[in-house]
This record gives structure tokens, C-alpha cells and sequence, in this order.
């Protein structure tokens, strides 16, 4: 199981709620270890995770009636199962179903609930959560469903928990932070395969091809490329282009793959040929503000203060002008989970926190210089789960 239990039951405690229930993709995965593929890819799509209080009931998943095959392949640890919608899978009537296309089979032509609504009304009646306090993440589910949803339940009081959920994502288990330094580190390997083809007129795509295909033999997917040469690598979300590379030129990684759901955020930095005085003195600055935030990464450790350690060190390090507004931010299942390293959060770090440390900047003209480590924040300070330098690198 994905989720933080204790953390889980302890926050529902907190906020009087009977159960959560899960609707936007990052928390049903996290809540039953469901992936919904058709809320991954498009808006629309519904899945459901209710996740009861202790004493009330079983989790379950609800699903659409056409992602029978993904319940039954992924197998999640949330065995309950509620159907929607019309679909149709036929089956031979001479063959022999194998164990996967027997539950397939099996899901397919249990009860269907009709709608998504509907299913949900029908699991918090049937485990007497019709009169309580529910938290619901508002993300997922449309305004249109939840009005459908509170006009079928009067007396259930559905709270916002969206912010809840992130809550309890923000610590991580320790299955979750081997999944995250596993993305780490394939980002860290596509890279250095990126790198590999690195010569005067190669195209930034061609960059990316070789990041990407990285990626997927490593075993996870493509998210997140931004790879911008010479000038391009100045724009924040630079997508690789048919741009040649030239000597002298800056090469920025601002890349992450998706490894068993979760993401990775990583930046590197190199130079095809010889950097120039200005890069490296930059380069230094930022990467010693990265470096110096990271040491301070302890539990109790305010992420406002971090965020001005990473800004003071940057500016006294050779980039004096330096401005940001963050260095960093968690991550998880989503790109961004909590906490963030702002100058105005009242955030403190916890040990079991994974954020990704940065301090990019970009000057149109010039260059963009990025540096982007993911670090744990272990009881004794911090544990990063990166296997490589973030050095600038020459090739």
C-alpha cells in the first residue's frame, strides 16, 4: 500500500471525518493503488477511492465499467470493486481464460451502479456514512456530479480535503522514496545517454530522443523535457527544437520520467566545449546555494529559512542580482507536493519528506543555468537520492 496509514487515520481524526474519498488521479492511486488510466491522460474520466476511518467500513475503488482490464491487471491492494457504465468485452465461448482474463470477465458482470454518482451514494449508504462528516477531494470530480451528489446525501456534510490529501502525502513511506530515488536516478541515466550524442549540429531533439528512449528502457515513462541549448536555454519551459548545437554552447536538463506513478524533477547543467568564465562563475553560485539549502534540510527546519540560505549563498557565491521565487518544492506522485521552499511559507520539514532542491536562472541573452537535486529528509538531516554530481559537465 501507497499510503501513509497512520498519517492518514491521524489527519481524518483531526478533521472529524468518517471517511476521504479520493477523485482526482494522484490520490486514488495513492489512496488504493489504483491507476486510472483515462484520468492520467484527459479530463473527464472518473475514479473513486473511499478510504473510511477506523471502525467504518472497508476501502474500495470505484471505476468504469471499461477499466475492468486495468483493475484486473494492476490487481490493487483495495480489493473492493464498483462498477459503472455500459461496456462490453465478449469472450470466446471455446477458450480457457488465464487467471487475469477470468477477473476481467468476472469484474465485467458484476452489479453496474449506473453512473459514477450513483456508485458512490450506494458505498457511503452501505457503510452508514449517509449522515457524516466526509472529507472529498474537489479536484476530481466535477461541480455538476458533486451538486448530484450532496442533493442525493442531505444529510452527509462533504468537506474540501484536497489539502488534506496533499497533507498526508507529503510523507513519504519508504516504498515510496525507493520509487523516487529509482525516477532520480533514471533521469540521471538519460542524461548522461543525452549527453552521449552531444556534437556540434546535433538538434536539441535529437537530445531528446536519446533522453527519452533512456527513460523507457530504464523502465519508466516520459513527463517532463525541457532541454534548451545556447540561447534556448534561457526559456524556464524550453521543448526541444530542431536548433543545431554550437561550441561553447550551454546544454540544460530540466527533465523527469514517471517510475511506478511517481516523478522525478531533476536539472543538470553542461557545455560542449569549453564553458565561458561567466557560466562557470554562475554555475558555481547557484550550485553552492543548491548545496548549502540541501545541509539545511533537517526535520524542524523552516522552509522559509532554507529558501534565503539557497538565495544568500547563491548571491554571495558570484550571482549577486540572484532572484527567485521558490527553490524548491516536494514530490510524489505529482510534480509538486508539499511542502514548498517560498519565502513566505509557514511550512516546517518533516523527516520522510522528498523535495526537489533547485536553484535555475535564466537570462535571455546569455543562458539558463539550472541545478535540480531530490533529497530526503532523514531524522538525522538530509539523504539524497541522487547518484550523481551535480557538477557542470563538459563534453
Amino acid at each position: 500500500m501507497l499510503m501513509n496509514e497512520p498519517r492518514a487515520q491521524a489527519l481524518m481524526e483531526e478533521q472529524q471525518f468518517a471517511a476521504l474519498v479520493a477523485t482526482a488521479p494522484e490520490n486514488v492511486t495513492y489512496t488504493s493503488g489504483y491507476w486510472a488510466m483515462s484520468q492520467w491522460i484527459r479530463r473527464g474520466p472518473q475514479a473513486y477511492a473511499v478510504h473510511p476511518a477506523a471502525g467504518h467500513g472497508a476501502p474500495c475503488i470505484i471505476a468504469a465499467t471499461g477499466a475492468m482490464d486495468l483493475v484486473a491487471d494492476q490487481d490493487p491492494p483495495v480489493k473492493e470493486i464498483h462498477r459503472y457504465g455500459y461496456f462490453v468485452i465478449e469472450v470466446d465461448p471455446e477458450a480457457t481464460l488465464d487467471e487475469r482474463d477470468a477477473r476481467v470477465h468476472e469484474l465485467s458482470n458484476t452489479e453496474d451502479e449506473g453512473d459514477p454518482v450513483a456508485a458512490l451514494v450506494n458505498v457511503l449508504r452501505a457503510r452508514g456514512l449517509d449522515r457524516e462528516r466526509i472529507g472529498i477531494d474537489e479536484y476530481g470530480i466535477p461541480p455538476p456530479y458533486l451538486a448530484k451528489l450532496r442533493e442525493a446525501l442531505p444529510k452527509t456534510v462533504f468537506v474540501p480535503a484536497w489539502e488534506v490529501f496533499r497533507q498526508i502525502r507529503a510523507i513519504k513511506t519508504p516504498e515510496e522514496v525507493r520509487r523516487l530515488r529509482a525516477s532520480a536516478q533514471i533521469a540521471e541515466k538519460s542524461i548522461a545517454a543525452a549527453l552521449t550524442v552531444a556534437r556540434a549540429d546535433v538538434t536539441e531533439r535529437d537530445l531528446a530522443v536519446a533522453f527519452h528512449e533512456t527513460t523507457i528502457r530504464e523502465g519508466a515513462l516520459p513527463v517532463l523535457a525541457c532541454i534548451g541549448t545556447g540561447p534556448r536555454s534561457a526559456l524556464p519551459n524550453a521543448q526541444p527544437t530542431d536548433r543545431r548545437l554550437v561550441p561553447g554552447d550551454v546544454i540544460r536538463f530540466d527533465v523527469g520520467g514517471r517510475y511506478r506513478h511517481y516523478r522525478a524533477d531533476i536539472a543538470r547543467i553542461a557545455t560542449l566545449g569549453e564553458p565561458s568564465a561567466k557560466v562557470k562563475r554562475y554555475h558555481h553560485a547557484i550550485r553552492a546555494g543548491m548545496m548549502r539549502a540541501i545541509e539545511a534540510m533537517k526535520p524542524g527546519a523552516r522552509c522559509a529559512d532554507i529558501f534565503n540560505i539557497a538565495m544568500e549563498t547563491a548571491r554571495k557565491e558570484g550571482l549577486p542580482h540572484y532572484q527567485r521565487n521558490h527553490v524548491g518544492h516536494g514530490i510524489g506522485l505529482d510534480g509538486y507536493d508539499p511542502p514548498n521552499l517560498t519565502p513566505t511559507s509557514k511550512e516546517v520539514l518533516e523527516e520522510g519528506m522528498v523535495l526537489c532542491v533547485e536553484t535555475p536562472y535564466y537570462e535571455l541573452g546569455f543562458a539558463g543555468l539550472q541545478v535540480e537535486d531530490t533529497v530526503a529528509v532523514g531524522k538525522d538531516g538530509p539523504i539524497s537520492l541522487m547518484a550523481t554530481s551535480s557538477e557542470l559537465r563538459v563534453v
